[in-house]
Protein backbone atom coordinates (compact mmCIF):
# COMPACT_ATOMS: atom_id res chain seq x y z
CA UNK A 1 0.00 0.00 0.00
CA UNK A 2 1.28 3.44 -1.21
CA UNK A 3 0.39 6.80 -0.07
CA UNK A 4 1.62 9.40 -1.94
CA UNK A 5 4.79 7.56 -2.64
CA UNK A 6 5.31 6.45 0.89
CA UNK A 7 5.07 2.58 1.29
CA UNK A 8 2.62 2.44 3.87
CA UNK A 9 2.52 -1.57 4.22
CA UNK A 10 4.95 -3.46 2.03
CA UNK A 11 4.39 -7.39 0.65
CA UNK A 12 2.61 -8.25 3.51
CA UNK A 13 1.09 -11.67 3.21
CA UNK A 14 -0.31 -13.91 5.59
CA UNK A 15 -3.50 -16.34 6.20
CA UNK A 16 -5.93 -16.72 9.05
CA UNK A 17 -7.35 -20.61 10.12
CA UNK A 18 -11.03 -20.17 10.25
CA UNK A 19 -12.20 -19.91 13.84
CA UNK A 20 -8.69 -18.43 14.85
CA UNK A 21 -7.85 -15.25 16.54
CA UNK A 22 -4.83 -13.09 15.32
CA UNK A 23 -3.32 -9.45 16.68
CA UNK A 24 -1.44 -7.30 14.23
CA UNK A 25 1.04 -5.62 17.25
CA UNK A 26 3.32 -2.94 16.39
CA UNK A 27 4.40 0.92 17.27
CA UNK A 28 2.38 3.91 15.87
CA UNK A 29 3.27 3.97 12.19
CA UNK A 30 4.22 0.46 11.78
CA UNK A 31 1.29 0.41 9.35
CA UNK A 32 -0.94 -2.35 11.26
CA UNK A 33 -4.31 0.08 10.95
CA UNK A 34 -3.75 0.20 6.96
CA UNK A 35 -3.21 -3.54 7.16
CA UNK A 36 -6.87 -3.71 8.89
CA UNK A 37 -8.70 -0.65 6.87
CA UNK A 38 -7.38 -2.79 3.11
CA UNK A 39 -8.82 -5.91 4.69
CA UNK A 40 -12.25 -4.01 6.01
CA UNK A 41 -12.43 -2.30 2.24
CA UNK A 42 -12.34 1.40 3.33
CA UNK A 43 -8.50 1.14 1.31
CA UNK A 44 -7.91 -0.79 -1.83
CA UNK A 45 -4.42 -2.17 -1.78
CA UNK A 46 -1.94 -0.56 -4.33
CA UNK A 47 -1.03 -4.29 -5.72
CA UNK A 48 -1.92 -7.68 -4.46
CA UNK A 49 -5.37 -9.19 -3.32
CA UNK A 50 -7.17 -9.72 0.18
CA UNK A 51 -9.32 -13.11 0.09
CA UNK A 52 -12.04 -13.98 2.71
CA UNK A 53 -13.08 -17.22 2.50
CA UNK A 54 -11.06 -18.27 -0.48
CA UNK A 55 -13.12 -15.14 -2.32
CA UNK A 56 -11.16 -12.12 -3.59
CA UNK A 57 -12.62 -9.15 -2.14
CA UNK A 58 -10.28 -6.06 -3.13
CA UNK A 59 -13.03 -4.78 -5.36
CA UNK A 60 -16.04 -5.67 -3.35
CA UNK A 61 -17.29 -2.71 -1.16
CA UNK A 62 -17.00 -3.11 2.82
CA UNK A 63 -20.70 -3.20 2.72
CA UNK A 64 -20.93 -6.50 1.01
CA UNK A 65 -17.95 -8.11 2.97
CA UNK A 66 -19.08 -10.45 5.84
CA UNK A 67 -17.21 -8.02 8.08
CA UNK A 68 -18.06 -7.26 12.15
CA UNK A 69 -15.87 -4.16 13.33
CA UNK A 70 -14.92 -3.20 16.55
CA UNK A 71 -13.50 0.20 16.84
CA UNK A 72 -11.67 2.50 19.56
CA UNK A 73 -14.80 4.77 19.54
CA UNK A 74 -17.55 2.71 19.28
CA UNK A 75 -19.40 5.11 16.80
CA UNK A 76 -22.88 3.67 19.00
CA UNK A 77 -26.11 5.75 18.46
CA UNK A 78 -26.84 8.14 21.22
CA UNK A 79 -30.67 8.22 20.65
CA UNK A 80 -31.14 4.38 20.54
CA UNK A 81 -31.26 1.68 23.24
CA UNK A 82 -28.45 -1.06 23.88
CA UNK A 83 -30.95 -3.29 22.09
CA UNK A 84 -31.92 -0.76 19.46
CA UNK A 85 -27.82 -0.52 18.38
CA UNK A 86 -27.38 -4.51 18.47
CA UNK A 87 -29.76 -4.47 16.08
CA UNK A 88 -28.97 -2.12 14.04
CA UNK A 89 -27.20 -4.06 11.53
CA UNK A 90 -29.95 -6.93 11.13
CA UNK A 91 -32.71 -4.50 9.99
CA UNK A 92 -30.08 -2.67 7.12
CA UNK A 93 -29.49 -6.67 5.68
CA UNK A 94 -32.82 -7.04 5.94
CA UNK A 95 -33.21 -9.94 8.67
CA UNK A 96 -36.82 -11.15 9.37
CA UNK A 97 -38.13 -8.12 11.84
CA UNK A 98 -39.70 -11.64 13.61
CA UNK A 99 -36.59 -12.78 14.62
CA UNK A 100 -34.63 -9.96 15.52
CA UNK A 101 -35.68 -9.44 18.89
CA UNK A 102 -34.49 -12.95 20.11
CA UNK A 103 -31.41 -12.77 18.26
CA UNK A 104 -30.52 -9.25 19.95
CA UNK A 105 -31.49 -10.67 23.20
CA UNK A 106 -29.24 -13.74 22.68
CA UNK A 107 -26.41 -11.66 21.70
CA UNK A 108 -26.65 -9.30 25.02
CA UNK A 109 -26.63 -12.52 27.02
CA UNK A 110 -23.66 -13.36 25.54
CA UNK A 111 -21.74 -10.37 26.28
CA UNK A 112 -23.61 -10.32 30.08
CA UNK A 113 -25.46 -7.71 29.41
CA UNK A 114 -29.20 -9.29 30.08
CA UNK A 115 -32.22 -7.43 31.00
CA UNK A 116 -29.81 -4.27 29.67
CA UNK A 117 -31.06 -3.87 26.58
CA UNK A 118 -33.51 -1.14 26.98
CA UNK A 119 -30.42 1.34 28.71
CA UNK A 120 -29.51 4.09 26.47
CA UNK A 121 -25.60 4.54 25.85
CA UNK A 122 -25.42 7.27 28.66
CA UNK A 123 -27.09 4.76 30.71
CA UNK A 124 -24.22 2.16 30.70
CA UNK A 125 -20.82 2.36 31.81
CA UNK A 126 -17.55 2.06 29.68
CA UNK A 127 -17.31 -1.70 29.47
CA UNK A 128 -20.95 -2.25 29.31
CA UNK A 129 -20.90 0.12 26.17
CA UNK A 130 -18.12 -1.90 24.85
CA UNK A 131 -19.94 -4.77 25.35
CA UNK A 132 -22.77 -3.35 23.27
CA UNK A 133 -20.48 -2.88 20.06
CA UNK A 134 -19.32 -6.08 19.86
CA UNK A 135 -22.73 -7.88 20.19
CA UNK A 136 -23.87 -5.59 17.65
CA UNK A 137 -20.36 -6.53 15.59
CA UNK A 138 -21.47 -9.98 15.89
CA UNK A 139 -25.17 -10.15 16.04
CA UNK A 140 -25.49 -10.81 12.34
CA UNK A 141 -22.99 -13.98 12.30
CA UNK A 142 -19.93 -12.38 10.52
CA UNK A 143 -17.42 -14.70 8.21
CA UNK A 144 -14.44 -12.16 10.55
CA UNK A 145 -14.67 -10.24 13.30
CA UNK A 146 -12.33 -6.95 13.23
CA UNK A 147 -10.88 -5.10 16.29
CA UNK A 148 -9.20 -1.85 15.78
CA UNK A 149 -7.91 -1.13 19.31
CA UNK A 150 -11.49 -1.10 20.72
CA UNK A 151 -9.82 -1.21 23.88
CA UNK A 152 -7.63 1.38 24.33
CA UNK A 153 -9.74 4.32 25.65
CA UNK A 154 -10.66 2.36 28.86
CA UNK A 155 -8.77 2.67 32.47
CA UNK A 156 -6.11 -0.31 33.22
CA UNK A 157 -7.96 -2.44 35.09
CA UNK A 158 -11.13 -2.23 33.21
CA UNK A 159 -9.16 -3.03 29.54
CA UNK A 160 -7.75 -5.88 31.61
CA UNK A 161 -10.99 -7.09 32.35
CA UNK A 162 -12.01 -6.67 28.36
CA UNK A 163 -9.09 -9.12 27.35
CA UNK A 164 -10.11 -11.92 28.64
CA UNK A 165 -14.14 -11.00 28.03
CA UNK A 166 -13.39 -10.92 23.98
CA UNK A 167 -11.23 -14.02 24.25
CA UNK A 168 -14.13 -15.57 26.08
CA UNK A 169 -16.65 -14.44 23.34
CA UNK A 170 -14.38 -15.02 20.19
CA UNK A 171 -14.17 -18.91 21.79
CA UNK A 172 -17.76 -19.59 22.52
CA UNK A 173 -18.27 -18.57 18.71
CA UNK A 174 -15.64 -19.59 17.03
CA UNK A 175 -15.37 -16.56 14.96
CA UNK A 176 -12.42 -15.36 13.12
CA UNK A 177 -11.02 -12.26 14.34
CA UNK A 178 -8.24 -9.83 13.47
CA UNK A 179 -7.50 -7.57 15.92
CA UNK A 180 -5.02 -4.66 16.19
CA UNK A 181 -3.25 -3.24 18.88
CA UNK A 182 -0.05 -1.39 20.10
CA UNK A 183 -0.30 -3.15 23.59
CA UNK A 184 1.89 -6.21 24.42
CA UNK A 185 -0.04 -7.75 26.62
CA UNK A 186 -3.21 -7.47 24.94
CA UNK A 187 -1.91 -9.69 21.97
CA UNK A 188 -0.21 -12.16 24.46
CA UNK A 189 -3.51 -12.96 26.35
CA UNK A 190 -5.90 -13.05 23.56
CA UNK A 191 -4.09 -13.94 20.59
CA UNK A 192 -3.42 -17.47 19.36
CA UNK A 193 -0.85 -16.04 16.67
CA UNK A 194 0.85 -12.61 16.61
CA UNK A 195 1.86 -10.77 13.39
CA UNK A 196 4.08 -7.74 14.85
CA UNK A 197 4.75 -4.88 11.83
CA UNK A 198 7.47 -2.25 11.57
CA UNK A 199 7.51 -0.12 9.19
CA UNK A 200 4.98 -1.77 7.16
CA UNK A 201 6.56 -5.10 7.15
CA UNK A 202 6.13 -7.91 9.02
CA UNK A 203 8.92 -8.93 10.77
CA UNK A 204 7.70 -12.57 12.67
CA UNK A 205 4.23 -14.21 12.45
CA UNK A 206 4.01 -16.68 15.70
CA UNK A 207 1.90 -17.94 18.49
CA UNK A 208 2.30 -15.83 21.45
CA UNK A 209 4.91 -17.96 23.36
CA UNK A 210 7.36 -18.07 20.40
CA UNK A 211 6.91 -14.24 19.69
CA UNK A 212 8.15 -13.93 23.39
CA UNK A 213 10.72 -16.69 23.76
CA UNK A 214 12.12 -16.80 19.37
CA UNK A 215 11.79 -13.72 18.51
CA UNK A 216 12.97 -13.20 15.18
CA UNK A 217 14.72 -10.38 14.73
CA UNK A 218 16.38 -7.91 17.36
CA UNK A 219 12.86 -5.32 16.58
CA UNK A 220 10.57 -8.09 18.08
CA UNK A 221 12.75 -8.73 20.92
CA UNK A 222 13.17 -5.33 21.82
CA UNK A 223 8.93 -4.61 21.45
CA UNK A 224 8.00 -7.37 23.42
CA UNK A 225 8.73 -7.22 27.22
CA UNK A 226 11.74 -5.33 28.41
CA UNK A 227 14.77 -6.19 26.95
CA UNK A 228 18.31 -5.90 27.41
CA UNK A 229 20.66 -4.70 24.42
CA UNK A 230 24.03 -5.83 24.59
CA UNK A 231 26.25 -5.18 21.52
CA UNK A 232 29.64 -6.75 21.08
CA UNK A 233 31.62 -9.08 18.45
CA UNK A 234 30.28 -12.58 17.44
CA UNK A 235 33.38 -15.08 18.47
CA UNK A 236 31.33 -18.52 17.21
CA UNK A 237 29.36 -20.80 17.29
CA UNK A 238 29.83 -24.47 18.37
CA UNK A 239 27.77 -27.44 20.34
CA UNK A 240 24.64 -25.53 20.61
CA UNK A 241 26.18 -21.77 21.95
CA UNK A 242 26.69 -18.87 20.38
CA UNK A 243 29.08 -16.63 22.20
CA UNK A 244 29.86 -12.77 22.08
CA UNK A 245 32.30 -10.82 23.02
CA UNK A 246 32.10 -7.72 24.98
CA UNK A 247 35.18 -5.88 25.46
CA UNK A 248 37.39 -8.87 26.95
CA UNK A 249 34.57 -10.85 28.31
CA UNK A 250 33.00 -13.25 26.16
CA UNK A 251 29.42 -14.33 27.02
CA UNK A 252 27.74 -17.68 26.02
CA UNK A 253 24.08 -17.74 24.65
CA UNK A 254 22.15 -18.81 21.69
CA UNK A 255 21.79 -18.20 18.28
CA UNK A 256 18.29 -16.16 17.46
CA UNK A 257 16.69 -15.24 14.11
CA UNK A 258 17.24 -17.36 11.36
CA UNK A 259 20.60 -15.99 10.44
CA UNK A 260 23.88 -16.83 12.20
CA UNK A 261 26.07 -13.93 12.63
CA UNK A 262 29.40 -14.03 11.08
CA UNK A 263 32.47 -14.69 13.26
CA UNK A 264 34.61 -11.99 13.95
CA UNK A 265 31.65 -9.52 12.66
CA UNK A 266 29.31 -7.28 14.94
CA UNK A 267 26.45 -8.67 17.22
CA UNK A 268 24.10 -8.04 19.61
CA UNK A 269 22.72 -9.93 22.69
CA UNK A 270 19.16 -9.46 23.72
CA UNK A 271 18.82 -10.70 27.71
CA UNK A 272 15.23 -9.95 29.00
CA UNK A 273 14.93 -8.09 32.18
CA UNK A 274 12.91 -11.09 34.41
CA UNK A 275 16.07 -13.73 32.71
CA UNK A 276 18.56 -11.58 34.99
CA UNK A 277 18.57 -12.92 38.63
CA UNK A 278 20.08 -10.82 41.36
CA UNK A 279 22.34 -12.01 44.75
CA UNK A 280 24.99 -10.31 47.25
CA UNK A 281 27.27 -13.41 46.91
CA UNK A 282 28.35 -14.84 43.94
CA UNK A 283 28.27 -18.49 44.99
CA UNK A 284 24.58 -17.78 45.33
CA UNK A 285 24.32 -17.26 41.60
CA UNK A 286 26.96 -20.79 40.80
CA UNK A 287 24.37 -22.74 39.20
CA UNK A 288 24.03 -20.01 36.40
CA UNK A 289 26.43 -19.73 33.19
CA UNK A 290 27.45 -16.40 33.57
CA UNK A 291 28.09 -14.58 36.66
CA UNK A 292 29.45 -10.79 37.08
CA UNK A 293 29.62 -7.88 39.69
CA UNK A 294 27.82 -4.68 38.98
CA UNK A 295 26.19 -2.33 41.45
CA UNK A 296 22.47 -1.30 41.71
CA UNK A 297 21.78 2.17 40.43
CA UNK A 298 18.30 2.90 40.97
CA UNK A 299 15.00 0.47 42.57
CA UNK A 300 11.35 0.81 41.41
CA UNK A 301 9.16 -0.66 43.00
CA UNK A 302 6.00 -1.74 40.85
CA UNK A 303 3.82 -3.61 43.29
CA UNK A 304 3.76 -6.53 41.59
CA UNK A 305 7.43 -6.70 40.92
CA UNK A 306 10.65 -4.48 41.57
CA UNK A 307 12.68 -3.37 39.03
CA UNK A 308 16.56 -3.00 39.48
CA UNK A 309 18.79 -0.74 37.43
CA UNK A 310 22.25 -2.63 37.64
CA UNK A 311 25.58 -0.88 36.25
CA UNK A 312 28.40 -3.61 35.79
CA UNK A 313 31.51 -3.19 36.13
CA UNK A 314 32.26 -5.02 33.24
CA UNK A 315 31.62 -5.48 30.20
CA UNK A 316 31.90 -2.32 29.17
CA UNK A 317 29.56 -0.22 32.16
CA UNK A 318 26.66 -1.62 30.85
CA UNK A 319 23.39 -0.95 32.54
CA UNK A 320 21.15 -3.99 32.80
CA UNK A 321 17.38 -4.11 33.95
CA UNK A 322 16.38 -6.72 36.20
CA UNK A 323 13.02 -7.85 37.58
CA UNK A 324 12.18 -9.25 40.87
CA UNK A 325 8.58 -11.08 41.24
CA UNK A 326 8.50 -12.03 44.11
CA UNK A 327 9.97 -9.07 46.43
CA UNK A 328 7.77 -10.01 49.60
CA UNK A 329 10.46 -13.18 50.01
CA UNK A 330 13.22 -11.93 48.56
CA UNK A 331 15.75 -9.34 50.61
CA UNK A 332 15.59 -5.87 48.46
CA UNK A 333 18.74 -4.59 47.13
CA UNK A 334 19.44 -0.63 48.17
CA UNK A 335 20.10 2.18 45.46
CA UNK A 336 24.29 2.09 45.91
CA UNK A 337 24.29 -1.84 46.77
CA UNK A 338 27.47 -3.92 45.07
CA UNK A 339 25.67 -7.08 44.01
CA UNK A 340 26.01 -9.96 41.26
CA UNK A 341 23.88 -10.69 37.82
CA UNK A 342 23.97 -13.87 36.35
CA UNK A 343 21.61 -15.53 33.82
CA UNK A 344 21.68 -18.79 31.74
CA UNK A 345 23.15 -18.75 28.10
CA UNK A 346 19.89 -20.10 26.64
CA UNK A 347 18.23 -16.54 27.82
CA UNK A 348 20.72 -14.69 26.26
CA UNK A 349 19.91 -14.28 22.31
CA UNK A 350 22.59 -13.73 20.29
CA UNK A 351 21.65 -11.37 16.75
CA UNK A 352 23.63 -10.33 13.96
CA UNK A 353 24.77 -7.03 14.25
Amino acid sequence: MVFSGTIAVENASFDLAKGSFLTILGPSGSGKTTLLRMIAGFLSPTSGEIFIGGTPVSAMPPHRRAIGMVFQRLALFPHMTAAENVAFPLKMRRFDARTIPERVERYLELVRLGGLGRRRVHELSGGQQQRVAIARALVFEPDLLLLDEPLAALDRKLREEMQLEFRRIQRELGVTTINVTHDQREALVMSDEIIVMDKGRIQQKAQPAATYRQPANPFVAGFIGVTNFLPGTFVGYGSGRATIALGDVELPGRPAGDVVPAAGGPAQAALRAEQVRMAARADDLANLDTVLPGVVEDVIFEGERVVYEVRLAKPDDLLLRAFDHDPAEHAQHDAGSAIFVGWNARDLLVFPG
